[in-house]
């Protein structure tokens, strides 16, 4: 079986499918390719193929801090790359999971504590440097815990809510943790792009899902001629094929979200 990769390819192979050239497949073109529009408008919603964790680096405006939102359509190419390779952008968001740790305690420099410790304590364990031979690994993870604790009982991690209809990544916090010019770590999901991961169309689940669309929308096309006697006494039967389309459809949607969609994240504790 050849790889397929673009839209005309995968197209191509859903008609053939269904039996063309053999049998006349009676769908327009356009309406091939808005079924294969809903197909991957659900495969990088739930497919978890369809999309990848990106973390975006956004600077705080003045206006961010007044509104306590951000608009993440301006978010610009993901980890650095450039426009031109065709990197995730803000518009490419399906969803925002978390907003890294920002704040007082986010900020770590000479004189904190955290790096005082990886600074000395982690050499003292390993090359025996004074008192700190004696900490131990034990030691030193129970005095890390014992910090960590502090920074969520003093500064937890922020809440956020997030709709990628609206594109505003709302904080749930004072205006007072917000500064102006400096940086927050934003994570997130994209959907990968088809133009760029050619590999989206050979997958089999989008070949049997896009396949089964397309067969319902002949379906659809044939039965507005339901019982249209043909020569030879032959009469159409537009609406057999729509039903086996939509049992074919709902075998596989449930198949996506038992098999390939993520597993929700629970807390536990």
């Amino acid at each position: 079986m050849a790889n397929l990769t673009s839209r005309d390819e995968l197209i191509d192979y859903a008609l053939r499918k269904l039996g063309d050239p053999v049998v006349e497949i009676n769908v327009d073109r356009q309406q091939c390719e808005d079924r294969l529009d809903e197909a991957l408008l659900l495969f990088t919603e739930r497919h978890h193929d369809g999309t990848e964790k990106a973390y975006f680096k956004h600077q705080i405006t003045q206006e961010n801090k007044d509104n306590l939102w951000i608009d993440t359509s301006g978010f610009g190419p993901v980890n650095g790359l450039t426009a031109d390779v065709d990197a995730p952008t803000g518009a490419d968001i399906v969803t925002v999971t978390k907003v890294l740790q920002f704040g007082n305690f986010a900020n770590i420099n000479m004189f904190d504590v955290r790096y005082q410790m990886a600074l000395s304590d982690y050499f003292g364990i390993n090359r025996g440097l004074g008192s700190n031979s004696n900490m131990g690994l034990a030691r030193y993870d129970t005095t890390k815990r014992y910090i960590n604790m502090i920074e969520d009982f003093f500064q937890p991690e922020k809440m956020i809510r997030f709709n990628k209809v609206r594109n505003r990544l709302f904080l749930e916090t004072r205006k007072e943790d917000l500064t102006v010019d400096r940086y927050v770590v934003v994570e997130a999901y994209v959907k990968l792009k088809s133009s760029t991961f050619s590999e989206i169309f050979d997958d089999i689940w989008m070949r049997k899902y896009t396949t089964a669309l397309i067969k319902k929308q002949w379906g659809s096309n044939l039965s507005k001629f339901e019982g249209v006697q043909l020569p030879g006494g032959v009469s159409l039967r537009g609406g057999e094929i729509s039903s086996e389309a939509n049992e074919e459809i709902l075998r596989l949607e449930e198949q996506l979200l038992l098999t390939y969609e993520l597993p929700i994240n629970f807390n536990v504790g």
